[in-house]
């Protein structure tokens, strides 16, 4: 449910009463808090949008699908409503490049203003202006920003000047929490320690780190590669946290917070088609149609199930 007006959000889930609050990023777990599992909330934890395949930049390693597909605003309005009703906390707009999306500051402006949910976005920053930061103030959560590589490599990768780069950081930084994506490959990974450095010295919230996924005919980052990056990891001692997606962490340490609240129940993506999928590069998908996106979701678990 949502829970407008008030400091924080709910969801019932496997693991207990969660709360948590939009503005500051806490989360509050009572795992005391036992509930049947009728009384769940059946949306995942997080669902991540991608508003439009379209971007102006050609990266190698991208696996976004290059098909021309753009979300109709008023069913991802419809869409945001019916996640926030079912206890999801948050959405993260991508795409392809978000800031393409010619409805991006009303949909965000929806959903902090009629849901509960926190609103986040990837982006790799070169379209921020003072106009857009504007349009986008008090209804954007947090702003990830893809950072693969610095100087001549960040430029070889981008095909866009870095220089440029960092000033569009520094305006972001003074109107949002942000936080820095880097996808790791071979070429990627001498990098890393300047691409921590820029994090520190910029104020990110945190650095994520990204094995690169295999597409486009790429093999994706070696098990050699992987492996140096969790060295890397083990050794890090920058005052930026550091973050991975699911999956990619190996044998590294890591909290479970929600250890039941796995797969579907934490996780789900729209692409721009409008099909949900278990993730962005997840080949298999349930068209999001009339029914909404809860019966999608649940013709997704029932093929999984299969």
């Amino acid at each position: 449910m949502s829970d407008l007006g008030l400091p924080v959000k709910r969801r019932v889930g496997p693991d207990g009463l969660h709360m948590f609050d939009r503005r500051t990023g806490l989360n509050l777990l009572f795992d005391e808090v036992s509930a049947p599992e009728e009384e769940w909330d059946r949306a995942p934890r997080q669902v991540s949008i991608a508003l439009t395949n379209a971007c102006d930049l050609s990266c190698p390693f991208c696996y976004a699908p290059k098909n021309p597909a753009v979300l109709e605003a008023s069913r991802l309005c419809a869409w945001i409503d019916e996640l926030d009703a079912e206890g999801c906390l948050g959405v993260g707009f991508g795409g392809g490049e978000p800031t393409l999306y010619r409805h991006l500051a009303p949909v965000c402006r929806h959903a902090a203003d009629h849901t509960g949910l926190a609103v986040t976005m990837t982006t790799h920053a070169h379209r921020f202006t003072p106009q857009l930061i504007d349009a986008l103030a008090g209804s954007v959560h947090f702003v990830r920003i893809s950072v693969d590589g610095v100087g001549p490599r960040y430029e070889a990768i981008r095909r866009r000047s870095f220089v440029h780069l960092v000033q569009r950081i520094r305006l972001i930084k003074d109107a949002f929490p942000f936080g820095i994506n880097c996808v790791v490959n071979a070429s990627t990974l001498p990098d890393l320690d300047a691409v921590a450095d820029l994090a520190a010295s910029t104020g990110a919230a945190e650095l994520l780190l990204l094995p690169e996924r295999p597409a486009n005919g790429r093999p994706g980052s070696s098990p050699h590669v992987v492996d140096a990056l969790h060295r890397w990891i083990a050794s890090y001692c920058g005052p930026t946290p550091l973050t991975m997606s699911e999956g990619d962490t190996g044998l590294l340490p890591t909290a479970q917070p929600l250890p039941r609240e796995v797969g579907l129940r934490s996780y789900a993506h729209i692409d721009a088609a409008g099909m949900v999928r278990r993730s962005s590069y997840h080949p298999a998908g349930e068209r999001v149609d009339s029914s909404g996106f809860i019966a999608a979701l649940d013709r997704l678990r029932q093929k999984g199930a299969a």
